[in-house]
């Protein structure tokens, strides 16, 4: 028998800083009739991520499908400087 909980959190720090982290737990256990064996594996992770200045951090997005875990952080649009042509006389 195996059994896993893997408890995955994404969290956004101060509007500028994506953390996500998470904790696995395993368990395996057989069995026959002259032995038993019991394994547990644990583990944990931390990363964080510096997000750019123009993020929208209200519109910040985490879904996980099959294991994979797919963060969306969209971007503000930034405005391109206007360029105005100037006449050159002489």
């Amino acid at each position: 028998m195996i059994s896993m909980a893997n408890l995955v959190k994404v969290e956004l720090e101060e509007g500028s800083v994506l953390k996500i982290s998470g904790e696995r737990k395993r368990e395996k256990a057989e069995k026959s009739d002259t032995w038993r064996l019991f394994e547990r594996t644990t583990g944990s992770f931390l990363r964080r991520f510096n997000l750019p200045e123009n993020t929208k951090a209200d519109d910040v997005k985490a879904a996980m499908e099959n294991g994979v875990l797919t963060v969306t952080v969209p971007k503000e649009e930034v405005k391109k400087p206007e360029v105005k042509s100037i006449k050159i006389y002489g």
